[in-house]
């Protein structure tokens, strides 16, 4: 096959485009900032988790508190009462002694119950604390996360903008390149590799293999228009000034 100078330079200049193009779906799978979403994102459900967590336990210490007051509730209506029985002079002396003797029963059981439930209301404190610490920083995780967002989609739409720009350029070089050589290119690029190369030296630019001086004699005594292939790739040797 034959091809003119012209032709393999404009050959060239597609395969520095394919690159870029390969380099721009190489970035967009592996998006920095897509990683920097997903890890924004764990860092918010886990603080959310955190949150829920913490939630359940207050839930769970204002049960404790309101039975607490609820039970010091009675104890109080019951020394009320009491204390109503002795004061309305109505039972006799031994009665008042029992009477007496239940009082300290019962201001003992308010006591204890007053400080039980004081070192709720300290604990609950506490966990209200972390818990509004917890909720500051949810915000300040959702502040991060649609930062990162916006990062995403800006780089996205950077993508998307080079992407649309390599592809017009392709195009463009596509349809002043003949044919059969552009056919013989894509036939050798689906096979997985580039598909053509720039000759430098003895090395091919598509595989990096350097090649024998045998084939290298042999490719320097040909004409300047044969298209060449790599020996060892397949790949178009490009011979020409990039």
């Amino acid at each position: 096959m034959k091809a003119e100078v012209k032709q393999q330079r404009s050959l060239l200049a597609l395969t520095e485009v394919d690159a870029e193009l390969g380099r721009i779906e190489h970035r967009a799978k592996n998006l920095v900032e897509q990683k920097q979403v997903d890890e924004a994102q764990a860092a918010h459900a886990e603080a959310n988790d955190g949150v829920a967590v913490l939630g359940i336990g207050l839930e769970d210490l204002d049960g404790q508190v309101a039975k607490l007051e609820s039970e010091i509730d009675s104890v109080r209506q019951r020394e009320d009462r009491d204390r109503a029985l002795i004061d309305g002079g109505t039972v006799g002396a031994k009665q008042v002694a029992e009477i007496q003797h239940e009082l300290e029963t019962l201001q003992r059981r308010q006591s204890s119950l007053e400080d039980s439930l004081l070192e709720l209301m300290e604990r609950r404190e506490e966990l209200a604390g972390r818990q509004a610490e917890a909720l500051q920083r949810i915000d300040d995780l959702q502040a991060a996360l649609s930062a990162a967002h916006q990062a995403r989609d800006a780089a996205l739409a950077e993508i998307d903008q080079s992407r649309a720009q390599a592809k017009t350029r392709r195009e463009g070089l596509v349809s002043i390149i003949d044919a059969e050589l552009v056919d013989l290119y894509e036939r050798q690029r689906a096979r997985g590799g580039p598909g053509a190369g720039l000759l430098q030296g003895r090395r091919c630019g598509a595989c990096r293999i350097e090649i024998d001086r045998g084939e290298s004699a042999r490719i320097a005594a040909a004409a300047e228009d044969d298209v060449l292939r790599c020996p060892e790739c397949g790949a178009i040797l490009l011979r020409v000034k990039p």
